[in-house]
């Protein structure tokens, strides 16, 4: 069971701030640059710099970069090879911006939602550059003032709320008028830890099921962002 037209309406009523997730909710980044790839010549970097060892078996062979870069960060953390890797990691996000997907209905959603005066932010654990550079693609910049992502102390990527906090306080937002909108167990569990309100989007069943595993009510889980479009416009 999924979030119905009217349950959505609830959620979305009080709502005057978003914090966007960027990789799901608003693109799928990695659709023209895979991530699969991007991990493996990550694990080829390290392996270069005959640093290997750091890698546990897993992350040599995990589709997820991010996965990979905090493993080696948890056994070399506050390093210059974590400032190195970071910033190669970036480097590939911003390669992947010219060939990223929009998400089905994002951005209509972000522009309907925009005009009837919710303000927002992107809270991301990818680079905020790579999300100001697809911000600016999609011709949305001045629909996201507020930018937050991964920085170089990676022990703030989410699920900890560091970048949540950050928007809630430039935005000026109560956490009960804001909706975090993501798609990942860690944006779940950032939301939760500043009693910010959650809709998860699930683009297939793995995604859903991953959403409820971590607790997230089935109710609060959408399988396209057109059924958040339609809860809007029939809330004027």
């Amino acid at each position: 069971m999924m979030a119905s037209t009217e349950e959505l309406r609830k959620l979305l009523a009080p709502v005057r701030y978003v914090l966007w997730d960027l990789d799901g909710p608003i693109c799928r980044l990695f659709a023209g640059h895979p991530a699969d790839d991007v991990a493996r010549e990550l694990v080829k970097l390290i392996q270069r710099l005959g640093l290997g060892g750091l890698l546990k078996e897993k992350e040599r062979f995990d589709p997820d970069p991010q996965a990979v870069l905090l493993g080696v960060n948890e056994r070399h953390p506050d390093s210059d090879l974590i400032t190195l890797l970071e910033d190669w990691l970036t480097q590939q996000e911003l390669t992947a911006v010219p060939t990223a997907l929009p998400t089905p209905y994002a951005d209509p959603l972000i522009r309907t939602w925009s005009a009837l005066g919710a303000r927002f932010a992107i809270t991301t654990n990818n680079s905020a550059l790579a999300a100001a550079s697809y911000i600016e693609t999609r011709y949305l910049k001045g629909c996201f003032p507020y930018i937050y992502g991964r920085t170089k102390d990676l022990d703030q990527m989410k699920p900890h709320p560091h970048c949540l906090s950050q928007a809630l306080k430039a935005l000026g937002a109560d956490p009960s008028q804001a909706l975090m909108l993501g798609d990942a167990r860690t944006d779940y569990q950032a939301a939760q830890e500043l009693h910010v309100p959650f809709l998860g989007y699930a683009r297939d069943d793995r995604k859903a099921d991953a959403l409820v595993a971590a607790g997230v009510a089935p109710t609060h889980i959408v399988r396209s962002l057109e059924e958040v479009l339609v809860a809007l416009k029939g809330m004027g």
